[in-house]
């Protein structure tokens, strides 16, 4: 598990999507939820980034090694 603030919706999410693997997200009630590729997920994180005056923390599942190290990268670039 990782724990990202992602200031970057729009680089975060592409990074995501060019995961070959899922990446959940763990929800505060326990569910994991995919977002890799996933619109309407997606969708929902952008209406919770922009209430957040573009921020929002995030709590990730990342089963493939090459795809969690792809967002891992991509999180620390962007800091």
């Amino acid at each position: 598990m990782v724990k990202l603030n992602i200031l970057n919706m729009e680089r975060f999410l592409s990074t995501v999507n060019s995961c070959t693997g899922k990446v959940n997200m763990l929800c505060p009630d326990g569910k994991k939820v995919n977002i890799n590729g996933e619109e309407t997920v997606q969708d929902h994180l952008w209406q919770q980034y922009c209430q957040n005056e573009n921020y929002l923390p995030l709590a990730l599942e990342i089963s493939n090694p090459r795809d969690y190290m792809n967002i891992v990268s991509y999180y620390a670039g962007d800091c």
